[in-house]
């Protein structure tokens, strides 16, 4: 802030990027509501996106502030705890007879959001709480619960609709928030590093991962999503012998 009171530009960026990630998840419920799934999942990954970028901007422009943090996190609770529990019921569960199952599944999804990040807030202020530990996060990060949660859908607009089996889903949905809230030691891609030799061979694969997004997205997310999960007992024995 200057002398006479005024704020730089700089400031503001990183705060700006994340409130246009909450006008992302908002528009998301209006397109679920709307019934235009793709475009709602389209606009949560958005969000996934911004949230990324935020912090960078903030790093980058060393514009970092408690106000943004808070303001962070306000917005990972809504975008993925909130935005996936709403399109998941309004998509699988409304009108059915197993309506009470969705809203609790989703419920449970919430709040166990809302857990996980209260927790990441509680690690920053004190030395007793630890969620990120060097290459590691401990459970679940919000964005990829997001991208857990939904699966559901993916697979729903990948042509398994024929497949119902809402108890099963609700409990795959409640499973996925126990992660979140977990002491699980989970791979993060913020601390990861490659050797130079393979960097070439990183870069193909980035770019074969757009193009498949862009082609195929909700095949690609599916199979994100299972070498997610299939690297989560790898992450573990990893950070048990570190």
């Amino acid at each position: 802030m200057t002398k006479s009171g005024q704020v730089k530009l700089r400031h503001i960026v990183p705060s700006m990027v994340t409130v246009f990630a909450i006008c992302a998840g908002m528009t998301a419920v209006r397109m679920s509501l709307d019934g235009r799934i793709e475009t709602a999942l389209y606009f949560i990954l958005l969000a996934v996106f911004l949230d990324a970028a935020d912090g960078k901007l903030a790093r980058f422009l060393d514009t970092a502030s408690p106000f943004g943090a808070e303001l962070d996190t306000l917005a990972d609770f809504f975008n993925f705890g909130i935005v996936p529990g709403m399109l998941l019921y309004n998509t699988l569960y409304i009108g059915t007879e197993f309506d009470n199952l969705g809203f609790l599944a989703t419920l449970v999804l919430a709040v166990c959001c809302a857990l996980r990040l209260a927790r990441f807030n509680l690690s920053l202020r004190s030395d007793a709480v630890t969620l990120k530990q060097s290459d590691y996060f401990t459970g679940v990060p919000a964005p990829a619960l997001a991208c857990l949660a939904l699966m559901p859908i993916f697979m729903h607009l990948n042509g398994w609709e024929t497949t119902d089996l809402p108890v099963l889903r609700a409990i795959y949905i409640i499973g996925v928030g126990f992660l979140a809230v977990s002491t699980l030691p989970t791979y993060s891609i913020k601390h990861a590093s490659i050797s130079r030799a393979y960097l070439p061979y990183a870069i193909i694969a980035a770019m074969v991962l757009v193009v498949c997004l862009m082609v195929y997205p909700w095949a690609t997310l599916i199979t994100v999503n299972i070498l997610y999960l299939g690297s989560l007992p790898l992450s573990y024995r990893a950070a048990s012998k570190a």
